[in-house]
């Protein structure tokens, strides 16, 4: 995948993918994952409110070391079933040299719910 070209789009679909800042308010283990994976609640602000997720990070992240965390994620894909647990968001970051996910985070000081632009 990283060798593709990825494949052009327009500014127009740029935008149709809501990519939000937010603060992670809940995480525990997920044992029920097929994957070893953890569960984010993270609060979007007022607008969008405490959304979902569960996330594949064992590798770098506990979950007591995510609450507090500023996290970015697209907030506008249709909910997942993954096992018990219903994800509503996707989580984003990027692998490391050996595949493991480290969170992609905001440099700075936003509000939950902070768009992307």
């Amino acid at each position: 995948m990283a060798d593709e070209v990825p494949e052009q789009i327009t500014f127009d679909d740029f935008l149709k993918v809501d990519i939000r800042a937010g603060t992670v308010v809940n995480a525990k283990p997920f044992p029920e994952a097929r994957k070893p994976a953890i569960q984010l609640w993270v609060d979007f602000g007022p607008q969008i409110g405490v959304k979902k997720s569960s996330a594949q990070i064992t590798v770098h992240y506990t979950p007591e070391k995510l609450i507090g965390r500023r996290v970015m994620a697209v907030v506008n894909f249709p909910p997942r079933q993954i096992g018990p647990f219903m994800s509503e968001v996707l989580i984003l970051g990027f692998p490391d040299a050996e595949g493991a996910i480290v969170l992609a985070c905001v440099d700075g000081e936003v509000p939950d719910g902070a768009r992307l632009c």
